[in-house]
């Protein structure tokens, strides 16, 4: 009986011990269950819960290396806790006056034209959201971002951190703005389809054709994916590479190494170029699955100066490569493209680069490479021009064109912006959160600190000057009694 009674409060005792168990594992069940929910509907800047958009369809990303609770984790750490930190950019004194931007800073005004008397209504931009990839709103110095669909690669990543670069770069001096991305290559919002209400969106490049208001690209703080640096650490390497062979040893034709798969007429073209007796030009196809194999032994930019003359060529629209042929001093022989780029509007045929007839792109380059081997001090000056060109836009250049365009742009909006509710912050510790080691590498190396100097200063609107410009640029490239057409 003894021995019954011992057992059965032993049992009894044991009871509170069980249920408590019990109820750290509902609670924690219940927390997974919710950190769960809350990460399944969290669209983040690398990609989760995201598909590509439907006007540019890709392979959508997979995280597969990774357990559905360590995904559910990352989610809340790097979305929801990494900008508790109070960041401190304290305002550097400036004492001195600005430069004068480049002339073709103008252009700024002339993107923004279409909404100077119309104004940009919320309307008009919620009508821009169907066509963007991302959202981005500053206010009072921080960034939120909302994220409708993927981006290729690390593009959307890039972009927004050179947008925290540029508030650290110059803090306290950036206004309150509500900005539509689409980070894919081609500009859609045509103007004939949109002229009565004009949808502003920022992209890469854009058309004379087109509203796309043109940013500058994710590379020039990294692109990881196809193992380029920074712009001035790769403007640094290419320039070395360059001064390797001087102009007399370089090869006498024409260069170009690229993935010619990429639905781009002039580069299918450019294939059947391939014979340096013929027609004085090397093209050699770009294999990325095997570089990426290899560790990019074969790509590395610096050493691909070796030519006198080096060929631009458009992929699917504009492709990043053009700073980089420029920045070679070797004579670019551009071939006449159909999408511009935000620097692309300060060159200059004949002065800064050779136009390439995109209907007889073979002759036009052995006509090009011959007559800078019968000229070559002027070639020379043509390619030096170029590399000057490339020097003078550095990152300092870079984010002023940044800070003019968004402090331009902002002075249009009709509306105070404000935070929407689905957006979260994103801050230097959210994106290296997120970042895997290459990327994060890369990243800390593109770190803007705060400028001494202020920016440049735009010069004004001047329609007139820009109808002439295009106009003279018009007349030397499409003459048919010139050389290198």
């Amino acid at each position: 009986m003894a021995l019954f009674s011992r057992k059965t409060v032993r049992n009894l005792s044991t009871l509170p011990l069980f249920f408590i168990v019990l109820f750290i594992f509902g609670i924690t069940l219940l927390v997974i269950v919710k950190l769960d929910n809350l990460a399944s509907q969290t669209k983040t800047i690398i990609g989760h819960n995201l598909e590509p958009p439907p006007w540019h369809s890709f392979p959508a990303k997979a995280f597969t290396n990774e357990t559905k609770i360590g995904r559910a984790s990352q989610i809340v750490r790097c979305s929801y806790l990494s900008c508790f930190t109070k960041s401190n950019n304290p305002q550097p004194t400036v004492t001195l006056q600005p430069e004068k931007c480049p002339d073709f800073y103008r252009w700024i005004h002339h993107d923004l034209e279409p909404w100077s008397k119309t104004r940009i209504s919320y309307a008009s931009l919620m009508e821009a959201k169907k066509l963007s990839s991302f959202r981005v709103v500053i206010i009072n110095g921080k960034l939120y971002a909302d994220y409708y669909y993927d981006c290729v690669h690390s593009r959307a990543m890039f972009t927004i951190w050179g947008l925290l670069q540029l508030l650290k770069r110059y803090p306290g001096s950036i206004p309150d703005v509500d900005m539509m991305f689409d980070c894919m290559d081609r500009p859609y919002v045509q103007r004939t389809d949109h002229s009565a209400i004009p949808l502003p969106i920022f992209r890469y490049c854009t058309t004379s054709e087109h509203f796309d208001i043109p940013f500058p690209d994710w590379s020039f703080w990294g692109w990881v994916e196809v193992n380029l640096g920074p712009w001035e650490e790769e403007f640094e390497s290419i320039k070395k590479g360059s001064q390797v062979i001087n102009w007399e040893n370089k090869y006498p034709y024409a260069y170009w190494k690229g993935n010619p798969y990429v639905n781009s007429p002039a580069r299918e073209k450019l294939l059947t170029c391939n014979d340096t007796n013929k027609w004085k030009a090397q093209i050699l196809r770009q294999n990325w699955g095997h570089e990426i194999s290899n560790g990019f032994k074969h790509s590395k930019l610096s050493s691909q100066c070796d030519h006198r003359y080096k060929i631009y060529a458009e992929g699917y629209a504009w492709s990043v490569s053009l700073k980089y042929i420029l920045a070679c001093g070797c004579v670019p022989l551009i071939i006449n493209p159909q999408y511009e780029d935000f620097l692309s509007r300060g060159l200059f045929p004949k002065q800064n680069y050779l136009p390439i007839s995109p209907n007889n792109i073979c002759p036009a380059i052995k006509n090009a490479v011959e007559w800078g081997n019968s000229h070559p001090s002027q070639a020379k000056a043509i390619g030096k021009a170029a590399g000057d060109f490339m020097k003078e836009m550095n990152m300092e250049r870079v984010y002023d064109y940044m800070y003019h365009l968004i402090n331009e742009y902002s002075k249009l909006l009709d509306f105070k912006p404000a935070k929407p509710a689905s957006a979260l912050e994103e801050c230097v510790d959210s994106l290296l959160c997120y970042a895997d080691e290459s990327h994060r590498e890369v990243l800390e190396r593109s770190t803007a600190f705060p400028s001494s100097t202020p920016p440049c200063k735009l010069p004004p609107p001047n329609g007139e000057m820009i109808k002439k410009q295009i106009e003279a640029k018009r007349n030397i490239i499409f003459n048919k009694t010139q050389v290198i057409n």
